[in-house]
């Protein structure tokens, strides 16, 4: 018996990871609503930013869930519609079975935490919810060290790792830091608490099998029983007779006849 190490490999990732419509519709959805509320105000001369969050008032407390619905201007919106649409449907692809969890909560607790830690303003915006889903995504990709996952955290870094500026003070007054923060700090907790599917098995050895005998291991006989190591004796060469081959040999005769005898 020798000592081997067995690969389990990765199971399959269609069974995790599918393209199913609502990889588009509910990023669509998200930005068809932000995009309408925004028109309408527009349309009608209105302005809906008191509906936003105000930190430590009980009125305040309505922005948790409409502020990341309510933008300033039309660079505000652009901004953030954008990567909103990619990160929700990388958020549904490769976490389909947590991403309503992801969305649904982040919206909350990032804005619960932005209520409490923000400035007297009216704190308005996606960029909240989008801070959670960056940081999720990275973060959460790396804990599962899958290679795919870890791909995309890395995507992620490449085209949003500038963002991680705006979470602190004075770096632009205009903007809401602690917005930002609140959902960085959100999607982080997320990616530690959120349960994931096992993408790949754990790699088993031989000698960690519970039938595992040392003594019939190739590997373990080149060691004494103090542990050190020993060269195997060489297996003693045994010389074997061949017993002499008897052939058999049988002759046919055929009797000449008159007709087959020649004239002298």
């Amino acid at each position: 018996m020798t000592s081997q190490m067995r690969y389990f490999k990765p199971m399959n990732d269609q069974h995790h990871f599918k393209f199913t419509p609502s990889v588009w519709i509910v990023p669509v959805f998200l930005v068809l609503v932000i995009w309408s509320v925004f028109l309408a105000e527009d349309r009608f001369n209105l302005d809906w930013t008191t509906h936003g969050i105000y930190p430590r008032t009980w009125q305040g407390l309505q922005g948790v869930l409409l502020s990341p619905f309510l933008h300033g201007d039309l660079n505000h919106i652009a901004n953030n519609t954008f990567p909103l649409f990619i990160l929700t449907a990388a958020l549904i692809y490769f976490y389909r079975d947590i991403s309503l969890k992801v969305l649904v909560y982040g919206i909350v607790f990032s804005g619960l935490i932005t209520w409490v830690i923000g400035r007297e303003a009216y704190h308005i915006g996606a960029s909240g919810l989008i801070y959670v889903l960056v940081s999720f995504i990275f973060f959460k990709g790396m804990m599962t060290q899958y290679y795919r996952l870890m791909a995309l955290s890395l995507t992620v870094v490449m085209l949003y790792g500038g963002m991680i500026w705006y979470v602190f003070p004075e770096v632009d007054r205009q903007i809401s830091w602690e917005g930002h923060l609140a959902g960085f700090l959100t999607g982080f907790v997320f990616a530690a608490i959120f349960k994931t599917p096992d993408y790949k098995k754990a790699i088993q050895y031989e000698w960690e099998k519970p039938d595992f005998n040392p003594e019939d291991d190739m590997f373990m006989k080149h060691f004494d029983e103090n542990g050190n190591f020993v060269n195997t004796p060489e297996p003693e060469e045994i010389e074997e007779e061949i017993p002499p081959t008897t052939v058999n040999y049988v002759y046919t005769y055929k009797a000449a006849t008159d007709d087959n005898k020649s004239a002298e």
